[in-house]
Formats: C-alpha cells, sequence, structure tokens
C-alpha cells in the first residue's frame, strides 16, 4: 500500500506476500494502472483511441514521437493517431481516490495494531516506515495519525531499548527531526518527545545529532520564548544528553551552545581539554559569546600559557587569539592575568621559545588586547614594574619588528597603531622611537611588499605625526622612494580607503612651513594629483564612505602649503593661477564639519590675497601731452573704469587672487561665526589681507561694510576667546575706526572700548600699541575722552 500512496506501485509485484500487499483490503483493480508507467494513476485522460494513461506519462510519450520525427501513435495498439488531444477521466480518477481513502483507513488500522505489545519487529518497523511516509504525503495524512493516538504509542514503545533500536533504524529519526520545524505545535511537542525518549539511548545520541539541523533546531526550541514550556524543557533535556558525545559538543558550539563545550574544556580529561581548546580556536565567535568564553575559560587558558604543554599553549593561544578580538572579552582576559605572559612569549628566545607561528598568534592577540584601549597602560609586566608603554619594552618591541618575519612584524606595528591612538600611552611610545633611533625604520616600511605592513606602518606614522613632525619630515625627505610610495597610496583610485586617509593624514601634519618638504612634493607632482582628487570629491564623481571627510581634510591641507612659496617661487604662481587655486579654496570654506579643511582653506587664501597687490595689472596711463605742460587745465588724467576698488588694477580669482573680485570675503565672514576658534582664527587673518598695507585701508574698510564684516570682526574683538584672535582683532578695528563715519558708529557700543581697553591693559607690546591707536581714533569722540583718561591714569 506504501508503493501505490507514494505513486510507485509496480503491477509484476501483484504476487508479493511484502507487509504492505497484505494489508489490502481490496484489490488493486487492471484499470487503476497505467501502462506505461504500471503504477496507480493519479490524473487519468483518455486518448483518441480510448485507452486510459498517466497525463505526465502520454505528454512524455507523444513528445518523444514529435522529437524523433514519428507520427503519434497509441502505445499499447502502435496505431497511428490523428490528435494528440487528452481527456481527463474523471469518473475513473474520483474511483481511484475513493478506493486509496478505503485502503489508508484499513492499513492505518493495521498499523496501530502492529505498534501494539506482542508484534515482531519487522512488523513494528513495516507500520512505523507506513506511518512516516504517509505523514511526509500530506497534512490530512497527519491528521489522521494523531487522530489514531499513534504518536503515544510510538512514545511508549520508546521506552523499551530494544524498540528504540527498532525504531531508529532506517530514516526514522530524520522524519522526527523534520518534524521539529513543523508549523503545528502539537506536532513539534510529539517530535520532541519521540527524540527525548530516543536520546536517552547513548549509541542513538551520536545518530540524533548526526540529523543535518538537529542541534540548531534544537538549541533554536530550548531558547524560544514563544515556544510551549513542556516543549522547551523537553528540548533542554534532549541536548543534556547529546551532550554525552563530543561530536555533539561541538555542533552545540558552533550553534551557539557553548557551556557544554566550556565544561568539557575546564573538566575533562587532558585530552579532551586540548581537543575543546583547539575546537574553540576555530570556532566563529560573536562578540556576546567572546565575553561568556571569557569569563568562563578566559583565566583557565591563561594558566595553559603559563605552565601548560607546548601543544597546549597552541591550543589555548588560538582560543584566546579568537576572544581578545573584542572589547570587553578583552578587558576581562586583562584583568585574567593575560599579559605578562603574552609579553614573555614574544621576548623568549633560545631553547624555551615559542615556534614562530606561535608568536605571531601571541603578537595578533596583544595587538587585538591593545585595539581594545581597556587600560592596558598599568598592568606590570614583570617584577620591575615595567608596562606595555615603558621605553625598555617598546624598545624591545621596536627590536623585534626589525627582526623578525613579515606576519609578526605586521601585528606587532597594529600593536604600536593601538598604544598610539590612546592619549594616554602615545607620548611614551613617541618618546620611546626617538631615543631608539627607530624613525627610519618605520619610514622604510612605506615601501613594504606587503599592503597589510604598509598600511599599518602608514597608520604609525599618522598617530605619531603631531609630536614628532619634525624628525619624521627629515627622515621622509632622506630616504629614498619612501614620499614617492607614500604619494602613490594617496594616489590610488579603488574608491577611499582607511590606508589612503592615513597616509594623507600624516602628510598633513608634517611642519606645514617645511619648505624643503613642500619642493619635494612638487618634484614628485603630488599636487596636480591632489588638486585633482579634491575636484573629484567636490563634484560627487568619487564615491563617499567613512574616509571621505579625514582624506578630503588632508588633502586641502596639504594642498594649502603650496601657498608659502608663492613669494619664493614663480612658478608656483602659475600653477596656482593654472588650476585657479583662490577660487578652489573659497569654495573649501564651505566644508562644513572639516574644520582643518576650513582653516587650511582660509589660511591659503590670506597667502594667496597677499600676492593680490603684486600682480594686479596696473593700466598703464598716457603721458599728458604738449598742451598739457603748458595749460593745467589739459592735465586731468583720464578715469579708467573697471579697476579693483582695493587694489586699483585689474583683478581677476584666477591670475591675481583677488578676495573681492572671487566673492570670497562673505564666505570668510561667514567663518568668524564658527566654534572653532582656529578656524575663526585663519578667516579673520585671510580677512586683513584687505586692510593691509600696500591697498586702499579705506576701500577695503568699505567692502567689509558692504558685505556686513564689521560687526562679526567686533564680536571677534569683544569674545576675546584667544590671545590670537584678540591681537588679529585689534589690528583689524584699528584699521577700520580709520574710517570716521564708521568710528563714528561704533563709539556708542561700549563693549567694543571695553574691549580696546582690555587689550590695552593686558595684550603684548604690538597689541598695546595698536590699541593705543585705536583708542584714540574714537578719543575724537566727547563721550569716550572720559574712558581714554582712565586708561591714561
Amino acid at each position: 500500500m506504501a508503493d501505490i500512496w507514494d505513486g510507485s506501485y509496480d503491477a509484476s509485484r501483484q504476487s508479493d506476500e511484502s507487509y504492505h500487499e497484505r494489508l489490502h483490503v481490496e484489490p488493486i483493480y487492471e484499470s487503476f494502472l497505467c501502462p506505461l508507467t504500471k503504477q496507480v494513476m493519479r490524473d487519468p485522460v483518455t486518448i483518441e483511441n480510448g485507452h486510459t494513461y498517466e497525463r505526465e506519462a502520454i505528454e512524455k510519450w507523444f513528445k518523444e514521437c514529435k522529437d524523433s520525427g514519428r507520427r503519434p501513435i497509441c502505445p499499447l495498439t502502435l496505431q497511428e493517431l490523428n490528435s494528440t488531444d487528452l481527456n481527463s477521466s474523471t469518473a475513473l480518477r474520483h474511483t481511484i481516490e475513493e478506493w486509496t481513502q478505503r485502503n489508508d483507513a484499513a492499513q492505518l488500522d493495521n498499523a496501530c495494531r502492529s505498534l501494539g505489545p506482542g508484534s515482531s519487529e519487522s512488523d513494528t518497523l513495516q507500520a512505523l516506515d507506513y506511518v512516516m511516509k504517509i505523514c511526509q504525503k500530506s497534512r490530512l495524512n497527519k491528521r489522521a495519525v494523531r487522530n489514531a493516538d499513534l504518536i503515544p504509542m510510538i512514545a511508549d514503545m520508546l521506552k523499551s531499548s530494544s524498540r528504540k533500536t527498532v525504531i531508529a533504524a532506517g530514516d526514522t529519526v530524520r522524519t522526527i527531526v523534520k518534524f521539529l520545524s513543523h508549523d503545528h505545535s502539537q506536532e513539534r511537542k510529539e517530535a520532541v518527545s519521540l527524540l527525548f525518549e530516543l536520546s536517552k539511548s547513548e549509541s542513538l545520541s551520536e545518530k540524533i545529532g548526526g540529523v543535518n539541523g538537529a542541534i540548531l533546531i534544537l538549541v533554536g526550541l530550548a531558547s524560544s520564548k514563544s515556544e510551549n514550556i513542556l516543549t522547551v524543557e523537553k528540548a533542554e533535556k534532549i541536548l543534556e544528553n547529546l551532550e554525552k558525545d563530543e561530536k555533539n559538543v561541538r555542533l552545540m558550539a558552533e550553534n551557539g551552545r557553548l557551556r557544554p563545550l566550556l565544561t568539557q574544556l575546564l573538566e575533562g580529561s587532558p585530552e579532551t581539554q586540548l581537543s575543546m581548546a583547539a575546537f574553540l580556536g576555530e570556532l566563529v565567535l560573536s562578540n556576546d559569546d567572546k565575553v561568556f568564553v571569557a569569563q568562563t575559560a578566559g583565566s583557565a587558558l591563561v594558566d595553559v600559557m603559563k605552565s601548560g604543554s607546548k601543544q597546549a599553549i597552541e591550543a589555548a593561544l588560538k582560543a584566546l587569539n579568537q576572544i581578545s578580538s573584542h572589547e570587553a572579552s578583552a578587558k576581562i582576559l586583562i584583568q585574567a592575568g593575560i599579559l605578562p605572559p603574552l609579553v614573555k612569549d614574544l621576548f623568549t628566545v633560545g631553547f624555551d621559545q615559542l615556534p614562530m607561528k606561535l608568536k605571531e598568534v601571541s603578537a595578533t592577540i596583544l595587538a587585538n588586547i591593545v585595539a581594545s584601549g581597556s587600560g592596558f597602560e598599568s598592568v606590570l609586566l614583570d617584577s620591575d614594574h615595567q608596562t606595555l608603554v615603558s621605553e625598555d619594552i617598546v624598545h624591545n618591541l621596536l627590536l623585534l619588528i626589525s627582526n623578525t618575519g613579515p606576519a609578526i612584524e605586521c601585528k606587532l606595528l597594529q600593536m604600536l597603531v593601538g598604544l598610539t591612538s590612546s592619549s594616554t600611552s602615545v607620548l611614551n611610545i613617541v618618546s620611546a622611537i626617538k631615543s631608539s633611533g627607530a624613525t627610519i625604520s618605520l619610514i622604510q616600511f612605506i615601501d613594504a611588499p606587503q599592503k597589510d605592513i604598509r598600511m599599518a606602518s602608514i597608520k604609525l606614522l599618522h598617530n605619531i605625526s603631531p609630536y614628532m613632525g619634525r624628525e619624521l619630515s627629515d627622515a621622509l625627505q632622506g630616504t629614498a622612494g619612501q614620499l614617492g610610495s607614500l604619494i602613490g597610496v594617496i594616489a590610488e583610485n579603488n574608491g577611499i580607503t582607511e590606508e589612503q586617509s592615513a597616509a594623507i593624514g600624516f602628510l598633513a601634519e608634517l611642519p606645514e612651513k617645511d619648505l624643503g618638504l613642500i619642493r619635494r612634493l612638487l618634484a614628485e607632482e603630488a599636487f596636480p594629483m591632489i588638486i585633482s582628487k579634491v575636484l573629484k570629491i567636490r563634484h560627487g564623481e568619487i564615491r563617499g564612505n567613512r574616509f571621505v571627510s579625514p582624506y578630503l581634510e588632508g588633502l586641502v591641507r596639504v594642498l594649502s602649503r603650496i601657498t608659502y612659496l608663492l613669494e619664493n617661487e614663480s612658478g608656483i604662481v602659475v600653477l596656482a593661477q593654472e588650476h585657479n587655486l583662490a577660487a578652489l579654496f573659497t569654495d573649501l570654506l564651505q566644508t562644513n564639519g572639516i574644520d582643518k579643511a576650513q582653516m587650511a582653506s582660509a589660511m591659503a587664501l590670506e597667502n594667496l590675497s597677499k600676492q593680490s597687490k603684486h600682480l594686479t595689472k596696473i593700466p598703464e596711463l598716457p603721458e599728458p601731452g604738449f598742451c598739457a605742460s603748458i595749460f593745467p587745465c589739459f592735465s586731468k588724467q583720464p578715469v579708467v573704469i573697471g579697476l579693483c576698488r582695493i587694489h586699483h588694477g585689474d583683478c581677476s580669482i584666477k591670475e591675481s587672487f583677488c578676495l573681492l573680485e572671487g566673492k570670497a570675503v562673505e564666505k570668510l565672514i561667514a567663518c568668524l561665526d564658527h566654534n572653532n576658534e582656529r578656524v575663526v582664527e585663519a578667516a579673520l587673518a585671510a580677512l586683513c589681507t584687505v586692510l593691509d598695507d600696500g591697498v586702499d585701508i579705506q576701500q577695503g574698510v568699505l567692502v567689509l561694510c558692504e558685505a556686513d564684516g564689521i560687526n562679526p570682526i567686533l564680536e571677534v574683538l569683544k569674545e576675546n576667546r584667544t590671545d590670537v584672535l584678540r591681537q588679529r582683532a585689534v589690528w583689524a578695528v584699528e584699521r577700520i575706526l580709520r574710517t570716521e563715519d564708521i568710528a563714528y558708529k561704533i563709539s556708542v557700543d561700549q563693549n567694543v572700548a571695553t574691549a580696546l581697553v582690555e587689550a590695552f591693559r593686558h595684550g603684548e607690546y604690538r597689541t598695546r600699541q595698536i590699541a593705543e591707536r585705536a583708542l584714540k581714533h574714537v578719543d575724537k569722540l566727547p563721550n569716550f575722552s572720559a574712558i581714554y583718561t582712565k586708561v591714561g591714569g
């Protein structure tokens, strides 16, 4: 009957006395069988000559006829057919369905009897096989099995160990596991009950765990918040039973159930402990799992590092490597005392030293610990009270970097990156690098063929460059090829990477007025490349990611340095004109959120604007004629229109870098309201160039006035945020007060007067002189004389 049910019945087997055939209550009629498949038909159809076939089978037959170039024929009579039309045999189909239902009911009844006490093992197995197959066919069959109370009968059978083996034969266990993820909770509950009984047998535990997905499903059920509580408890008990098999423990660990593995790691035999530690090192753990493992087994693994065999140390190191890569778990390992044995393993040489492959793992763990930033600076490493940032320790690390293979070099460089990323330890590392003379060695790693080493060295150089920029600049200029390699990294066209961001950041932190470095950058043709990169970012041609902002900031800061050579090299002026740098820096004033880029742009505009009075084209006026020499009335010079108000020449943003012509004044004024004092200082310095000697100061004041720039400058003076800002604001205000109309309006603001008095009293010598002149400008007004007299006193 099972054969009939699954559509695989063979008419040649009618004489067999198999279990399924002995259960038939009605004969299998010949008309039920397809002549082609010899199986009971599910969708019978009639062809032109009246013979009936399974639809799928006859369609396949007709297709084969067509494909072979023959006319369609009847498979039974071999008679040619005029038509391949198929007519459904509805009555026959209904008859077959009714026959099948009657036989199913009879067989189910027989299965119930065969699963009862006293049945032979053969009958029991065949009954279970039948139940399994019909359940796979449809949901209605599953309901029929439940209604027949077969599940409790099977569960009762499993209480007998001999019956367990019988039931677990074949694919029964796999079938039961499939029901664990069924949509209906009742079926899941019954499947869990069956598996629970089976799991009590140690011999079957491995078989259950070996079913693909079984342990994953059970782990999910045992941790479910929405499942029936009894099902959850049974799933938990099944897992506890399966823990007796080591393979199952590994599978549980792979699926997030780590406690059984850790229990065996801590309490098992030495061989089991070693095996579990080694397996733990191969697992991919979530961050929560890393914390759990560190809390449960961290101390034990650290103890193995201190006194275990080489094989045990290897397993422990690999496990610690896994769990040290998360900040919270790394902190737990530090508390467990991991640093002293870790550093000892790295520095030990001779007979007792670890193999290089394990030193690499130790270096990786150390890099992970440092990257976590979890208070490693205060941990004592030995009886000499040295820490990871002590000079001798750092010297040894630098020495090890120079005398080991690429893999360990990379990890130790990454560790130094972590140490220099911390504000509490960076100065110690910088001091040790200086005293060890390792600067040039670190620079040379820029040329390393291994990309990860090159990246780690560049990140390290970036971190230490604010504290030893002069030394690094000299070393970079004193070595062959490294500057070019660095520029090559910056110029790469594969998006914007962390390495590129660090490389340009490193260059940006070097002394900004280092003319030798600027000339080397010119020789390497770095500036045209940088200009191109900046323009592509501003135009949206380079896709954005988290490194775009620091990358753009570095590009702008390095690019601005070219403006420090404007006075010394005419070629720089030409380059700035060709690339319209003044307009570019004006645009970059609007890079909101990138303060250093705005500051560098304003500083560059200051340098460019200082050249405007030299680059503006003063029109040549004709010499007075003969009549003008005799008759003064003819000596009046012609009026030239279209000239720059400030420079009295033909100006442009591109050719003469004029701030007025480039509409930069308004954007610089907007920067005076910036939260960052350094941006305000740079913007004010650039604005001061329109009031400088050599330009029309009065017109410069009017330009500021028309751009609503007077009040922002006065606000800077009154706020007195930094000494530099006070000096520059006092200088600007003094020049502004030379215009009497504006001085008269400002005189009524007592806060301005007070700010000037404070500058006169507390500023440095030059600022006091300028403040005095400013006060004299205002003192011409009667209502200010008393204040000035007080100041004079």
